[in-house]
């Protein structure tokens, strides 16, 4: 199923704050010799001797050719393989338990409370919107945009979504990611390191009594769109995926609109042609720099990152929504990179509702909103509830 809408809806603009938020890589052939006859000496005249019979000099063996067995060469696996959508797939990404850390906010409807998870070694930071009552509780996570990480904290652009769905019956969780908020700093390439935080907070999830860890939702705006996009290709463990306003789906795209990222050591602000989204710490090693700016610039190695090139693997629908006023500015996202998902998706026989909001830009604001997150809520209760019910 394909379905476009285009919706006429109010400018969009800034929303407010909660006030609880806190900063957080043919033998030789030896020829037979020739046979040498030996010619005995004539015997002196004034010598009576028997009459000498000469011996034929002994030959040397003939030398055989011997074949030799020649291996097959193995492929060499890139530097960077396992950044690939296939090397992440070769990943077990178990997660760890989820730790409640600070009790934010109780209300009647869901407890907010700050949490911390592991992964890939490092502790991950975040909050969780817990509903009142036993559950168990499908679960929502949502993903976060780009933020410069000085202005961000922990449920930046997520907090308000994070309410409605809470109080509607989801258990609710958005990760900060590494090197964001309070959480520890650590490698990202081609923004895998972002997806293996995702990937290990979907398998720590069983670690919430009240939570259904067979029902799992994502939601993700902006580079979080992009994450998710990822995700879906590399995991089965998601059921229904909402994006909105996505990153492109061709990191190809990425790189052209935000070059390769700031790695450690190079200013932060290199013009328009940095995506601090990508983390190469102080003290990697010139072979893995090396290695990146190479792979960066290797069409043939973006298509292994990109999920858009690797749609077979989703098996769960998908919904897209955009404004058609997005990607102005440098750090939104152009409607066309929607488009392409979509008619990817579709040509590849996926279920997707792609819905484009008149005038509306990165953000939603007014009506569009409030009809965003109600398409969002009946596509999820309709694909991880009524599944629970049946």
């Amino acid at each position: 199923m394909f379905t476009i809408l285009l919706i006429a809806c109010q400018q969009a603009t800034e929303t407010s704050l909660p006030a609880t938020a806190i900063a957080t890589a043919k033998p030789s052939v030896v020829p037979e010799l020739s046979t040498d006859t030996m010619t005995p000496s004539p015997i002196p005249p004034t010598v009576a001797a028997a009459t000498s019979t000469p011996t034929a000099t002994p030959l040397p063996p003939t030398e055989k050719a011997v074949a030799t067995l020649v291996p097959t060469p193995v492929p060499t696996r890139h530097p960077l393989h396992e950044f690939t959508i296939e090397g992440m797939r070769e990943r077990l990404f178990a997660g760890g338990q989820i730790t409640m850390l600070t009790v934010l906010e109780e209300t009647d409807a869901y407890t907010r409370t700050y949490i911390s998870y592991p992964s890939d070694g490092l502790t991950i930071t975040g909050v969780m919107h817990l509903p009142t009552g036993e559950g168990a509780f499908p679960v929502v996570i949502l993903l976060h945009g780009y933020a410069d990480r000085d202005q961000y904290f922990a449920g930046w652009g997520t907090w308000q979504a994070a309410d409605y769905f809470a109080r509607r019956g989801y258990i609710v969780i958005a990760p900060d990611y590494r090197s964001w908020g309070e959480s520890d700093s650590g490698l990202s390439l081609f923004h895998m390191g972002l997806v293996a935080d995702v990937l290990n907070l979907i398998g720590s999830i069983s670690s919430v009594p009240q939570a259904d860890s067979g029902r799992i939702g994502l939601w993700g705006h902006s580079m979080g769109g992009g994450i998710a996009t990822k995700i879906l290709t590399i995991d089965e463990r998601v059921k229904a995926a909402v994006l909105y306003a996505p990153n492109s789906g061709d990191d190809a795209d990425l790189i052209a609109r935000w070059g390769l990222g700031c790695l450690a050591g190079e200013s932060q602000n290199d013009g328009d042609h940095c995506d601090p989204a990508e983390v190469i710490p102080a003290g990697s090693s010139p072979e893995l720099v090396a290695a990146y700016r190479q792979a960066g610039a290797d069409p043939f190695f973006l298509r292994e990152v990109a999920p858009l090139y690797h749609l077979d693997a989703i098996g769960v629908p998908v919904q897209i929504h955009i404004g058609s006023a997005d990607g102005g500015p440098l750090a939104a996202t152009p409607p066309d990179w929607s488009d392409k998902l979509a008619n990817a998706l579709v040509k590849h026989g996926h279920e997707v509702d792609y819905f484009v909001y008149e005038g509306q830009g990165h953000f939603f604001a007014g009506e569009s909103w409030t009809m965003f997150l109600n398409r969002a809520l009946e596509f999820y209760d309709q694909e991880l509830k009524s599944s629970s019910e049946e």
